[in-house]
This record gives structure tokens, sequence and C-alpha cells, in this order.
């Protein structure tokens, strides 16, 4: 009785460790909102407010880890209330963002648990830079004068489907003429589905 306990133990124990050591890809669509709140710095206050993001991300993992690259277009909006006068001023404005995460998951049978953290650039699209001209600075690597963050995040995969939930912490003072010169922290969570 023993042997036939231990048999079982141990197959599974080597399914559960097969779903996080063999090496895997995976590619998928992604969206969801995020709530976007300015760090100012004494002069006003920051309120959160609605915004929206989508894009694609990818997956590639063995021996228990991955590294999930993302890229999607994120409009944020939050308010600013001046102390001295209590003014409210609506910003709202678009940005190309690649989160670069390592994580986990812990799981199988097409369901699993993953935490991730890694860092977030974020590269504001206006008049100045169209899409095509920060999906070219992604390729090139080329980050300067953008804004960089830190993301940590928690999801839950069921099968194709994925659900995430992260808080991003701004690093770096977003300096684009026409908005302020303060970080932005943001909560998102999102919905995606794995395409490959």
């Amino acid at each position: 009785m023993k042997t036939i306990y231990l048999t079982l133990a141990c197959a599974l124990a080597g399914f559960f460790a097969n779903a996080q050591v063999l090496p895997s890809f995976q590619l998928g669509v992604k969206a969801g909102a995020n709530f976007s709140k300015f760090d100012p710095e004494n002069t006003f206050s920051s309120t959160n407010r609605t915004g929206f993001y989508g894009g694609l991300w990818a997956r590639v993992g063995a021996g228990g880890l991955h590294f999930q690259p993302e890229i999607y277009i994120s409009g944020k909006k939050t308010n600013l209330v001046s102390d001295a006068t209590g003014e409210v001023n609506e910003v709202r404005f678009t940005s190309l963002d690649v989160p670069l995460l390592i994580g986990t998951k812990f799981g199988a049978a097409g369901v699993g648990v993953r935490i991730n953290t890694g860092p977030a650039f974020s590269l504001i699209l206006d008049e100045n830079q169209s899409f095509g001209q920060a999906a070219g600075n992604v390729f090139k690597a080329n980050f300067k004068d953008q804004a960089i963050a830190w993301q940590f995040g928690a999801g839950l995969d069921i099968k194709k489907l994925s659900f995430d939930a992260r808080y991003e912490l701004g690093l770096s003072k977003i300096n684009k003429a026409g908005y302020p010169d303060t970080k932005l922290n943001l909560f998102t969570i999102g919905v995606g589905y794995r395409i490959l």
C-alpha cells in the first residue's frame, strides 16, 4: 500500500514539476483599465481617474521562471487640484507602455497563479512623437527622456484566459511639455487571451 501511495505522490509531483520546468513560449492579447494618479510635490494634489490600455504580451519560460515582455497603448487620465486656488485641471495623455517582467507561476492542468515584477517604460505619444516613432524607439531600446516605472503584480490563468492586477510605481518624472514635472503611479486590472 505504501508503494502505491509513493508512486502516486511521485507521479503527481512530476506532473506539477513538468508544468514549470519545460521550456515554453506563449503570445496573447490583453486589455483593461488603469487608474492614474500623480505623485505631486506640494503645489497640487491629484485624484484617480479611469483610463484604458490594450496590446500584446509574450511569455518565455523554463525552470519555474518566465520573462514576460508586453507592449500596449495606454490612455491615462487624472485630475490635478491646485492647493492654492482649488482649481481642478483634467490631465489626459496617451502613451506606448513597455513592461519587461520576470515572474513565476504555480499550478497545473491549465490553471495557475502568477506573480511578476519588473521595469516599465512609458513613451508619451503626442504631436512631437507619433506611434511609429515611439515603436521605433522601443525596438532600438531608446528610452531616453521617457518615464520609467516599476510594476508589481499577480495574475490568474484559466486555460487561454488570464486575469491580471498590478501596481505601477513611478520612478522618473514626466517631463514632456504640457505635462506636470512629477511622477505618475498606476493601478491596472486586465484580461488577456492566449493566441499561441
